[in-house]
Order: C-alpha cells, then structure tokens, then sequence
C-alpha cells in the first residue's frame, strides 16, 4: 500500500501549514517573477550574447546542484527552516548585487550565477521537504495545482507591472526600483516563514543514496531519474529564451509584460481546473496530452520566431503545462512516501529528485551555448529548441510504468517488471 509520513495531514484537506507554505510560495514566485522575467533582457542589453547568458545559466545549475547535495546534510540535521530562510535571503542578496552593479553586472556573470544557485538550492531543497511533509497523496495533485495557479497570478500580474514601470521610466531606474521591491517581498516571505513547523526527520544523511538507488535492478527510480533529466532538458533553454525571443522581437518591456499577462492567465484557469480535476488514475493520460502539445506548440516556430508565433506557443503552453506538470510533481512525490522507509529518508530522495532535474539542465545548457556558438543562423536555433521542445515526451515514456500502476491500482513501490 501507499503508505505516507505519519505526520501528514487528513486525508485530501489543507491544515494551517500547508496554506502558510502555500503563502511563502506565492510570496517567492511573485518575488521572481517581477524581476526575474526581465533579468534576462537586463542582462542581454549589456552583452546581446546568447552564449554568456547560457554560462550565467549554466554556473547557476551547477551551483543549485551542489547546494541541493550539500544542504541536504543540514536538512535531515532538523535545520531545514534555516535552509529555507537562507534561501530567501540569498534571493535577496541577488537581487541587492544586481542593484548594486547596476549596468556592469553583466561583468560578474559568474558571481551572480553562483548566488543564484545557492539561493535556489536552499530555498527548493527545505520547500520541497516541506511539501512533502505537509502533503499526502490524497491531497497532492490539489496542493499542485494551487501552487500552479499562485504562480499563474504571480506570472499575470507581477512582470506586467514591472514592464510598465520599466517603459515608463527610464530604463535603469525602473529596473532598479523593480529589484528593490523583489528585496521587500523576499523578507515578507523570511518573516512568514518562521510561522512554519520544523518538523523532525529521522536517521543521518545518506551521502551517496542515489548511486546504492540507482544500481539495484528494476528499482522505480531508474525510470524516474530519465524523466526528471528529460524534464530539466526544456526547463533551462526554454526559461532562458522565451522571454529573450519576445523582447527581441518587439524591443518593448511592456511587450513582455503583456505576453507574461496573458499566457499566465490562460495557465492561471488551466491550473485550478486541472488542480481539482486531475485524479491519480488519469495522470499517465494527462501526462501524455501535456507532453504531446508542449512538444506540438514549438514546431511552429519554423515559420519564424515572430510575435504571432510565440502567442501560439504560449496560450498552449499555459493550457497544458498544468497536465504535464502535476502529474510528474505528485507521482515523483508519492514514490518518496510509499512507504515509512522511503519517507523516512525523504530527504535524500528530494535531493536525488533535485539532481536528476539540474542533470538534464545542465546537459541542456551545455547543449545550447555549443549551438549558439557554432552557429548564429535562425534556422539552427529553432531546430535546436524544436528538439529541446520535444523532451517532455522523453518524460511521458520515462513515467508511463510508474503511471500505469497507479491507474491501475497498484503500489507504487512494486518492482518493475524483469
């Protein structure tokens, strides 16, 4: 049976601690999404190079990896709300080193990226735990699909403020005003996190977990682990790109802003349908329509990379990411609370989950500065998003055996079939 943590809630209701988590989740999304929509473009008016913006990204990932492996240690030590307030300080001190250089930040691209990675790192690694711990399986895909639609209005109305301040502005004074109100909203979020149980874990910190895991034949996790990489493929590029390409092609914040407003409502609708519709057993077909038309929504972009096109692709994106992503978050989730061995060692399996998923983003990354390098033809970059686009059905094939024991019925930590 599907057992889970003792100390989960009843079954398929919201306690006061999972609707605080859910708080300090939106306070973080909002955060990022006022500034981090247009972090790229800051950064790409300094240098209009793809390549160095991929490295910024790629220290990051390298950074949230390492930060995930060696937090994880002061996590199952009972520290995880020092983590996670260290996390949201660390967003801060980002953003304050943005502030602080201001047009030539572009030259501590490597500075700016390792802060970036640990603030993630810290931040996710204690969220995630915490997640796990005041969720359960009957009330996993809704906490999912809440969170989902936090972000959606984060991602509405945060970058379409910031876009207007931006253009009515001049440029750097309204990026800085932007980063200064990130700065507030992060230390909202600290002061509302000491209102956050820190519930104990049991047991010492299993250093290398994911290699004992990963060698015992027809272990879940094997499958698992290639989807969660698949995953972190599109996540690196496409995040870094998307809105890139949209300002490129209109050369206006309130562009973006507008595009982010209207993309994010179309998810913000999508994510509570899905959120409360969306049950275990139809999450391997969910999986596949969200896999099928996340990869579908790119191949129009060998029309050409123009505004009509990215419309296109981000009203399909904000209708099925919900499909895809639920299914995947929960399901991974679950497995970790199979049963009270697994959920004992909850967090080594966080961080497992968490290196697969900056594996595939680094390989992404890795991938995209060698294209841009080689070439700067339009043709080979959307080639290459083409293929990057395509990974979430890599997950969907990675997932389906997990998927199907659950529409079926079965545990989720039966062993797969010889």
């Amino acid at each position: 049976m599907n057992k889970q943590h003792p100390s989960s809630p009843s079954r398929g209701r919201f306690d006061g601690q999972t609707w605080l988590l859910l708080i300090v989740n939106a306070l973080f999304a909002t955060a990022h999404a006022l500034s981090g929509t247009f972090l790229g473009v800051y950064l790409w008016k300094s240098s209009g190079n793809f390549a160095l913006l991929g490295c910024f990204a790629l220290i990051n990932h390298i950074c949230m990896a390492l930060t995930f492996w060696l937090a994880g240690h002061e996590v199952k030590q009972g520290r995880k709300m020092t983590v996670l307030r260290l996390g949201i300080a660390a967003s801060a001190v980002f953003y304050s080193l943005v502030l602080l250089f201001g047009s030539g930040a572009i030259r501590y691209i490597w500075l700016l990226g390792i802060v970036q990675g640990l603030a993630a790192g810290l931040f996710w690694l204690a969220f995630n735990t915490l997640y796990f711990e005041v969720t359960d399986a009957d009330n996993r895909d809704r906490f999912n699909g809440f969170s989902g639609v936090t972000g959606a209005l984060a991602g509405m109305i945060a970058p379409w403020c910031s876009g207007f301040v931006i253009s009515r502005m001049q440029a750097e004074s309204g990026y800085r005003l932007i980063f200064m109100i990130s700065l507030g909203i992060f230390i909202a979020g600290a002061v509302i996190s000491f209102f956050l149980r820190n519930r104990k874990t049991e047991g010492s910190y299993e250093w290398l977990l994911a290699p004992r895991v990963l060698r015992e034949a027809h272990n879940p996790w094997r499958r698992v682990v290639l989807a969660l990489a698949s995953q972190g493929l599109r996540e690196s590029v496409f995040g870094l790109m998307i809105g890139l390409l949209i300002y490129i092609q209109t050369k206006s914040e309130m562009q973006l802003g507008n595009f982010t407003l209207l993309t994010s409502g179309i998810s913000f609708v999508s994510f509570y349908v899905v959120g409360r519709w969306l049950k275990p057993a139809w999450r391997e077909k969910g999986l596949l329509a969200g896999a099928l038309v996340m990869s579908a929504v790119v191949a129009p972009f060998f029309l050409g990379i123009k505004l009509g096109v990215m419309l296109t692709f981000g009203i399909g994106i904000g209708l099925f990411m919900p499909f895809y992503s639920i299914p995947m978050t929960s399901s991974v989730f679950d497995l970790i609370g199979r049963n009270e061995d697994s959920a004992k060692q909850r967090v080594e399996y966080i961080v497992m989950r968490e290196l697969a998923l900056n594996a595939g983003r680094i390989l992404g990354m890795l991938a995209f500065i060698v294209t841009v390098s080689l070439s700067k033809s339009p043709s080979t970059l959307t080639a290459f998003l083409f293929v990057i686009g395509c990974s979430p059905l890599l997950s969907w094939f990675f997932m389906r055996p997990l998927l199907a024991r659950h529409a079926s019925g079965r545990a989720s930590a039966d062993p797969e079939p010889a």
